[in-house]
């Protein structure tokens, strides 16, 4: 009966039996923009916002800083990068009038802007930019606090967490840096004085592993820790409106 069913076209067919293949993401090429002759119109701009001499050197030496053009309007271009030493994210800050931002092609945030402590520092320091990075190493300098030995990572922006808190995920630049560093247990947030920075700084003591320990130390004045530094230096703190643009 079964031959008869089967010359007769009737004989019930297995339905096709599909297996999901899974992609591998290919690693994204970062297109960094060439560098300007000289650094100097940068520099001038970082130390008017308050950045120490001292890191403003180091991060060009590491090629974390630096500045490029393009038809006449200045950049800063800041460079993140793996545990390896390439460079994987980028970011450019305007410095030049009709100031703007915007990651370049192929930028990953899984690298974003950071000075990795020179030693195994068990905590890290988190920041929203790499201006407050640099910022808060800057004020670290000004209490007399090797900032070499500790690491600091920027977010690369505002993150923003689920309207449902305990839905959220961390950051993927913190959680990459948390896998990279295993012996990191404790985490400093030094996030905006906002509504985003306080929900952001919220999300992330929610969802983190217990077995970290997450301290909120947000700057004690000021919009943000580039702000803080520069009440702590009496110098002008730019708007609202045009910080929001370079950041």
């Amino acid at each position: 009966m079964e031959a008869m069913e089967a010359v007769a076209g009737r004989a019930a067919a297995p339905p096709p039996s599909f297996t999901s293949v899974p992609r591998e993401e290919k690693p994204k090429h970062l297109l960094l923009p060439p560098p300007a002759p000289n650094n100097q119109a940068m520099l001038d701009y970082l130390k008017g916002r308050g950045i120490s001499m001292e890191v403003l050197d180091f991060c060009v030496q590491t090629g974390r800083i630096y500045e490029s053009r393009n038809k006449g309007h200045g950049n800063v271009v800041f460079v993140g990068f793996d545990k390896t030493g390439k460079a994987r994210f980028g970011c450019l800050r305007g410095i030049s009038e009709g100031r703007f931002h915007g990651d370049l092609s192929g930028s990953d945030k899984h690298y974003s802007f950071a000075l990795p402590a020179c030693g195994k520092n068990p905590a890290v320091h988190l920041c929203e930019c790499a201006i407050d990075v640099m910022s808060y190493a800057s004020l670290c300098r000004l209490d007399g606090i090797d900032w070499k030995q500790h690491n600091l990572l920027s977010l690369a922006g505002v993150y923003q967490p689920k309207k449902k808190i305990a839905e959220s995920k961390l950051p993927v630049a913190l959680t990459r840096f948390l896998e990279d560093y295993p012996h990191v247990k404790t985490v400093y947030l030094h996030l905006d004085n906002d509504g985003p920075g306080r929900m952001a700084a919220e999300a992330i003591q929610t969802v983190i592993s217990k077995e970290y320990e997450v301290k909120n130390c947000p700057p004690p004045r000021g919009k943000d820790v580039n702000d803080y530094l520069c009440r702590r230096l009496g110098i002008p703190i730019r708007g609202a409106k045009g910080k929001e643009q370079e950041r």
